[in-house]
Formats: C-alpha cells, structure tokens, sequence
C-alpha cells in the first residue's frame, strides 16, 4: 500500500459500523481508552509502539491487532513520523444474523482468548492481498458512494472476519510483543486485582515497594501516559461491565473503586458519553 505525503481521512459509516483509514504528518496524542465496539486495527506507517493491557507490541507495516470492548489500549508514539492505519469499529451484533445461519463464529477471534492475549494476527503473503484489496474496495466506496454503499461495506466487512478468523484459527502462537518492564507490570497486576480499593500513589508506593516518583516515571516512560489515567479508565471498564450485568448505578460505583459517587457520574458521562444510568438501560434495552 501505497504511502502519501498527506493528510488525509477517508471516512464510512454505518449504524453498526465505522471504517476510517487515515494519513496524519503530525500523529496525535492519545491516552488509554477502550470502546464498546469491537476493533480491527491494520498499521501502514509510523513509529508507534501499540499496547494493549500488558502487552507492547511494536509495530510495522502490515501490522494487524484486534481489540474487543474489555480491552484497554493505546499507542504510543516514539517519534513524529508520519501516521497511517486504518482503523474499524464494529458492534458485536451486526454479525450475529450470520452466525446464526452459518454457524462460523465470526468472533471467535475477539472473545475465544484471553484478554491482552493473541491480540496480534500473523497473515501469510495471499491473506495480506486479500486484505489489502478489501481496503481498497471499501476507500473507493466513499470516493464513489451510492445506494448499494452500506449494503456493500456489510459485505466486505463479513468478508473480512471470514479471513481474520481464519488467520487467528492457524496461527495461536505469540507473535512479536513484549511484556512491559517486570517492575511496572507486578502494579498493573494489583491495580488489576484491587480496583475497589485505595490505589493512591502513596498506597502503591507501600504496596508494591517501589517510590511513588520512580513508579510514576516509569510508567511514563513505557506507557507514554500517567498511571492515573490508566487506573481511571480501567474503573470505568469495570464500571462498564457491572452495569452491562445489571448492577444498579450505585453498586457499579462502589464496586469499581469510586468512593465520589457524583465524581463517578461525571468521570463515566465525560469518558463513555452518557450517564451511567443511561448506559445500562441502554445495554438492557
């Protein structure tokens, strides 16, 4: 594929799904996050090092991650090259007409693992093609849109699965990721473990012995974020999950770590878009 001295974004979206394949001179500034959709993310160009929970992966033309909703992640960006991905988000039910009548298991690949495991598809030459021709069709659905558009993205999209699905189901060795620093990862595994709990930087400190500055700068350093940020948003993913199960507001609040149950309501509207409330009758809708 080919790599232009440009900035662009080629856009298209559906109810249920949104494809965009940009081009940034200037890449952006990006924290940890994680969506509802699913994602499929293809690396063309830059210097970026991709993590999701505790795996780094360092990536390179061709590159391909996939990511369900549990998934925290960001990328992190080592140098101001130029940056091109392309980039879909997907909700889970749109591909449930065709599981239901083909019986594939078209998301065998976002749920049947581990999460933060065996997020790296490897493609052999004759995939890469495919999936490069994929891309294509679809850039040239917004460049010449019509009638059948939607209809025809759905198709392509499918299409895609059948191919990342089959990928991932010959191909569950690690791939080319590493863990991060041995130091940084035994915090992430109590904040993990004790997101209901006190994770000031004065507790971790005590917790995990290591100084409260020395861990904040090295979780910088290999994240290219705060950890502040990174256990906001894994309460807010648990948060997430709660309500998606039913737990009430309050329980949701408490049980993933907000003592502030007004801060809560204003951190989860300011990150996930609405209200708590909202977002579980939506869910149980």
């Amino acid at each position: 594929m080919e790599v232009l001295a440009l900035n662009f974004d080629i856009r298209y979206t559906t109810p249920q799904l949104q494809y965009n394949h940009k081009h940034l001179m200037q890449p952006p500034k990006m924290e940890f996050h994680l969506h509802d959709r699913y994602e499929v993310y293809f690396f063309i160009s830059g210097d970026v090092h991709f993590l999701i929970e505790k795996k780094v992966y360092p990536m390179a033309y061709a590159d391909l991650l996939i990511i369900n909703n549990r998934e925290l992640h960001k990328s992190t960006f080592r140098s101001d090259a130029p940056y091109e991905n392309i980039v879909i988000h997907f909700d889970p039910e749109l591909v449930q007409p065709f599981d239901s009548v083909f019986h594939y298991g078209l998301l065998d690949c976002f749920t049947n693992r581990a999460p933060g495991e065996h997020n790296k598809i490897q493609l052999h030459p004759d995939q890469l093609e495919e999936l490069l021709a994929l891309h294509k069709r679809i850039d040239a659905l917004q460049l010449l849109p019509s009638e059948e558009s939607g209809l025809l993205l759905t198709a392509y999209f499918i299409e895609m699965l059948v191919l990342l699905n089959r990928a991932f189901r010959h191909n569950l060795a690690p791939l080319s990721s590493s863990a991060v620093p041995e130091k940084l990862a035994s915090v992430l595994d109590y904040i993990d473990h004790h997101l209901d709990h006190d994770l000031t930087l004065e507790t971790l400190e005590k917790q995990v012995f290591m100084n409260r500055y020395y861990l904040s700068r090295l979780f910088r350093q290999s994240t290219g974020s705060t950890i502040h940020s990174y256990i906001l948003m894994k309460r807010i993913s648990r948060a997430k999950k709660l309500l998606h199960d039913g737990h009430n507001v309050t329980d949701a609040c408490q049980m993933a770590g907000f003592n502030d149950y007004s801060n809560f309501i204003r951190m989860f509207k300011r990150i996930v878009g609405i209200p708590p409330g909202q977002y579980r009758k939506q869910k149980w809708e």
